[in-house]
């Protein structure tokens, strides 16, 4: 069912053009409340029965027919912004298909590349209409399938009700559609949250003294080692890790886990890192923020502004300081009470700092616990900033409201972690050499690639087995 806005955005008319519509019976919708709701089938008909022209497979998926070179084929899902995939395409694949249910992500991909096959919610497709709309014979090979499923039922910040939230599901239904696809290499990119997410979750209010311990499922991460057991019943070989994306480029501070999974059982080594923070192994240093945006005029500046109250702070500080660098008498009122609670805060009044990368990019610059000011000026990062902190091009598009630009931006794989992704997976490909550092720092936290994680998580399933024997004898 799509919502007045959907149609709107669709038709290229106002939403109240769409309510008089619906209003006056010329388009069939149901009522609900204020509202109106309107099947995808019914706006199918009102196009096919007036002037408004918009073929079925336009008006919902954006159907193009994807020219077919001699590179790798990567098929894509949850494109987003198809960060991943420029990165991908710079690397050198050929991007058949993508999948996207977010409307002004949807424009930006017509917008940009209107050749690709693109559709709407995976679970309305099995792997053999995704190959059929792909081009792509029932025995043709495909090089990659890549996609980021939702994170928000993983993410740290959230809930985290894994595969019983809706979103984590659709991580389900993407395991599936991998395995379908038989894919030489597969590559799923989410949040660290990933690693420590229970396959089912158990409210906080229902845990400890007086109720029954966990079960295996609930452990924190039986999502992923779930994940993992579904790919490698189908005879994928799984790595991963917790990668930074400044270490391959990007002037940002991103950290993602990043799974690799290798058909035919033998196991991908981990990405190779082409930066490093104190120029350690050989490596050039992270970009910083200055080389990102250096030739970038501010006089077409697209951004929001920060309210007055953050403003007369904000003329305070200086590149790279917070709210701690205000004055002592200042800080508590800054902060209100904010001040008083847990936590490093780091977020709050920040200015991003000249010579280091961007913190990580967040769907909108201006939100109290998580600004992201310019080092200099008093206002949030613009939306050409973002695009170069994300490394997008130059001439990439970007579709929507402004709010709808930062979202899209920040939401998206930096192009160069997609780039080193892609340079990864070609080179494996060819049977071409891996470069590995022993003792590389890939981000900040322990335990986060698949060979400690996969210990560190047995330890915990065998402590669990000695507390459940010791509530049997008991």
């Amino acid at each position: 069912m799509l919502s007045v806005k959907d149609v709107s955005d669709i038709l290229q008319i106002t939403p109240q053009q769409v309510r008089n519509l619906c209003r006056e019976g010329k388009m069939k919708a149901e009522r609900v409340g204020k509202s109106w709701i309107i099947s995808k089938s019914d706006l199918e008909n009102y196009c096919a029965s007036t002037s408004a022209g918009v073929a079925e497979d336009q008006l919902f998926y954006g159907l193009g027919t994807p020219i077919r070179s001699n590179k790798p084929i990567a098929l894509s899902f949850f494109s987003g912004a198809m960060g991943m995939d420029i990165g991908l395409e710079q690397a050198g694949f050929q991007t058949l298909f993508a999948s996207e249910i977010d409307n002004a992500c949807r424009k930006t991909i017509v917008k940009n590349r209107p050749e690709i096959a693109l559709v709407g919610d995976i679970r309305e497709f099995s792997p053999q209409s995704v190959r059929e709309i792909s081009g792509l014979s029932e025995f043709e090979e495909i090089d990659l399938v890549v996609g980021g499923p939702p994170c928000q039922a993983f993410s740290t910040a959230g809930n985290r009700k894994g595969f019983e939230d809706d979103r984590g599901n659709v991580f389900l239904s993407f395991i599936d559609m991998i395995i379908g696809l038989n894919p030489k290499y597969a590559v799923i990119e989410n949040v660290r949250g990933l690693l420590s997410a229970p396959l089912k979750h158990r409210p906080h209010s229902q845990r400890g003294e007086g109720h029954p311990n966990l079960t295996v499922d609930e452990l924190p991460g039986g999502a992923l080692h779930e994940i993992i057991n579904r790919l490698e019943g189908a005879g994928y070989a799984v790595s991963f890790n917790l990668y930074n994306a400044a270490n391959f480029g990007t002037p940002q501070k991103r950290e993602r886990v990043v799974l690799i999974c290798s058909r035919g059982g033998k196991r991908p080594p981990y990405l190779e890192p082409t930066n490093s923070e104190d120029a350690c192994f050989g490596l050039p240093k992270w970009t910083t923020f200055k080389e990102a945006v250096k030739g970038l005029s501010s006089n077409d500046a697209e951004y929001i502004s920060f309210p007055e109250k953050r403003l007369k702070y904000y003329r305070l500080l200086k590149s790279g300081q917070n709210w701690r660098g205000l004055p002592d008498e200042l800080q508590r009122e800054a902060m209100g009470k904010s001040y008083f609670s847990g936590g490093g805060k780091t977020g709050f009044l920040r200015r991003l700092h000249w010579n280091k990368p961007s913190p990580t990019l967040v769907t909108h610059p201006a939100m109290p616990a998580t600004d992201l000011a310019h080092p200099e000026e008093n206002r949030p990062l613009s939306v050409q900033e973002y695009k170069r902190i994300q490394e997008f091009p130059k001439d990439w598009d970007i579709q929507g409201s402004i709010l709808d630009k930062y979202k899209q931006i920040g939401n998206a794989v930096p192009v160069g972690l997609g780039r080193a992704i892609g340079t990864h997976i070609i080179k494996l490909l060819n049977g071409e050499k891996i470069s590995n550092y022993d003792n590389f720092s890939y981000s900040r936290y322990k335990c986060t690639n698949d060979k400690e994680w996969k210990i560190e998580f047995e330890e915990r399933i065998k402590k669990f087995e000695k507390q459940r024997l010791l509530l049997v004898e008991a």
